[in-house]
């Protein structure tokens, strides 16, 4: 039996490392073989533009809304582990506008195998982190699996004029990051036992860190697109807003924020699959520059747990978002810009 003190939850888990989502290609296949659903008025937000979560209107003053998230083990510590999958799953809100108001956990769990702590630590870090957001935990379900897998239902409200989708990035427009990329090639270095103690801290406090901040600096402020950067990446969900808005962008390499080692860690091979399958997925939607080496290319497509928003807002209040932002605390960069050109295309320069 391992206590919650000793447990390595990352070896633990057939996909450690970045808590990968299904490839948008194969869940592209999938979904294209159910039958469509029923048109509603009061959806403004589905899934026609791959958007972080779906919107519903109530009235003409209040809209829900939903998202869900639940991964595999990507730190040792149960109770960072649970702030992170409750930081991850609560994002979704934050990037469509909207506030956390209630969550439900959703729990896979080999509780014949493992100290029962570990679950009750698991718990009670994502109930720390809800409190951290304002949100109330009403309850959820779990189910006795060999490998552990933990996350949350989420839903929060938004005013149905203050939705923000994926899908309206205007030319001109710049882009703005608020976390650090890179975090796929360090959740799988731990798994590998190349992070010290105080990386490991670092890559989880980036990744236990709420968008809550980000989210509320954003609300003054003429954000015409945003979504949270996860498992597709920074370019694959940059695509997806590219596509949704029928625009071009340019992302600037060197502004992009990176954490530390992620080069060295991935030269020795710390690359994840997720992060491999993003790359390729991405071919003939992404220009790199002919200098741009094979290892910069990947860290731009990272599978990402619990990343940073990708804002798109007016140029001419780019500057004084970015001020406001940082005078936060929040690790934010402009990296590229909205453009007429290549609708639905990225360049990276």
């Amino acid at each position: 039996m391992t206590n919650s003190n000793s447990v390595k939850l990352t070896s633990l888990s057939s996909k450690g490392g970045c808590g990968c989502k299904i490839g948008p290609a194969d869940l592209a296949q999938v979904l294209r073989g159910l039958p469509p659903t029923l048109p509603n008025p009061n959806l403004l937000v589905g899934l026609d533009t791959s958007d972080d979560a779906g919107v519903y209107r109530l009235n003409d003053e209040l809209a829900i809304v939903q998202t869900v998230d639940f991964f595999t083990p990507i730190v040792d510590d149960p109770y960072s582990f649970g702030q992170v999958a409750a930081a991850n799953a609560i994002s979704d809100i934050y990037a469509m506008g909207g506030k956390p108001l209630t969550a439900l956990n959703i729990v896979a769990f080999p509780i014949s195998k493992l100290d029962k702590q570990v679950l009750t630590d698991i718990l009670r870090g994502a109930g720390d982190k809800l409190k951290e957001a304002g949100a109330t935990l009403v309850g959820g379900h779990s189910i006795d699996d060999n490998e552990p897998k933990f996350g949350l239902a989420v839903t929060g409200l938004v005013h149905p004029d203050k939705v923000r989708t994926n899908a309206g990035a205007k030319p001109g427009d710049k882009l703005i990051l608020t976390k650090p990329i890179g975090v796929g090639i360090l959740t799988t270095s731990i798994k590998r036992d190349l992070l010290t103690e105080e990386e490991i801290a670092h890559v989880t406090k980036v990744m236990s860190t709420l968008n809550k901040i980000a989210s509320e600096t954003m609300e003054s402020y003429d954000v015409h697109a945003c979504t949270d950067v996860t498992g597709f990446g920074l370019l694959g969900h940059a695509s997806e807003m590219s596509k949704g808005s029928n625009t071009g962008l340019r992302i600037h390499h060197a502004q992009v924020p990176i954490l530390p080692r992620v080069k060295e860690l991935a030269e020795t091979g710390a690359v994840p699959g997720g992060t491999k399958n993003n790359f390729a997925h991405l071919q003939g939607d992404v220009t790199f520059p002919e200098t741009m080496d094979r290892i910069d290319q990947w860290i731009l497509c990272d599978a990402v747990t619990s990343g940073g928003l990708l804002i798109s807002v007016a140029g001419v209040e780019a500057d004084a978002l970015l001020s406001d932002l940082l005078d936060a605390g929040v690790e934010a960069a402009i990296i590229g810009e909205v453009t007429e050109e290549n609708p639905g295309h990225i360049v990276v320069i």
